[in-house]
């Protein structure tokens, strides 16, 4: 990807080095829970009270490798770049855009979504509309996802971003009473179309970069690699040597690609109906 000497987001908040206080059982589940809690109308802070514990912050500076600051450009110049786009898209359709900011963290971070720790991964909160991002996970996507290049790691970036496109559209929003009304098997069959929309979203993103000639040979296929890498059946085969289908929440390797490809090949917000398409 052609990143290197570009504009880089003003919409950049740095809290390496900063304690966020400690995520108690809880990982990704955790971060879920206090989604739905708060999506429900409930109060998110209840449920912080009971999944952390007090961290310690620094008011010294955060002394990043020169690899980190070539990273933390690299990000910031990625949501420039969703920023432009995005804001061309909605224009097209008389919306505003409202710009996410992104959050580099080390080990732990709280959002309005509760306290995460850097085994969460990147993620999105919809009640602050902050993206929050550990750097460690390119490392950790190159070696234990087998996911390396900028592109690979551009996709996490529009991924998240594509969460946030959900909100400002109202998707988001839609699946609070579903989540009420259906069992935990039903409910991940939901949650399936809504990430896999947000993988068709990145795609639209990534037709708009290649017109925007910053695409380099072989960034398609960074991205279809990083999609398959992160789909369930290739993390619960690699985890427990097993699959369990009806626990999937983000979709197969092959569905993760194939959303990411049509919204690449389509360029357009209009045609990633996940929730109604009869093929996922």
């Amino acid at each position: 990807m052609q990143w290197k000497g570009r504009r880089g987001s003003s919409n950049v908040e740095d809290r390496r080095g900063m304690g966020g206080g400690k995520l108690v059982g809880g990982g990704i589940g955790g971060v879920i829970l206090v989604i739905i809690v708060m999506l429900l109308g409930g109060n998110p802070g209840d449920m912080l009270n009971q999944i952390t514990t007090p961290g310690s912050s620094t008011s010294a500076p955060y002394e990043q490798t020169a690899q980190e600051k070539e990273l933390a450009e690299f990000v910031s110049v990625v949501l420039a770049d969703t920023e432009e786009v995005w804001t061309r898209l909605f224009q097209e359709k008389g919306l505003a855009y409202e710009k996410p900011t992104l959050v580099l963290f080390t080990n732990s971070v709280q959002s309005a979504c509760g306290t995460a720790g850097s085994s969460t991964g990147p993620f999105y909160c919809p009640g602050d509309h902050k993206l929050y991002i550990d750097l460690s996970f390119y490392d950790e996507l190159r070696r234990e996802f087998k996911a390396p290049g900028d592109f690979a790691m551009a996709y996490v970036i529009a991924h998240e971003v594509g969460h946030h496109v959900q909100t400002l559209l109202g998707t988001t929003k839609q699946l609070a009473p579903l989540r009420q009304s259906l069992s935990q098997t039903e409910y991940n069959k939901i949650q399936v179309r809504f990430e896999l929309q947000a993988d068709y979203l990145a795609g639209v993103w990534a037709h708009h970069a290649q017109d925007m000639n910053l695409l380099e040979e072989g960034d398609l296929e960074e991205a279809l690699t990083a999609a398959s890498a992160v789909g369930d059946d290739s993390i619960q085969k690699k985890a427990q040597g097993h699959v369990v289908p009806e626990t999937f929440t983000h979709g197969t390797s092959e569905q993760r690609m194939r959303w990411f490809h049509k919204g690449f090949q389509s360029g357009s917000m209009d045609e990633g109906d996940t929730f109604n398409a009869s093929n996922l």
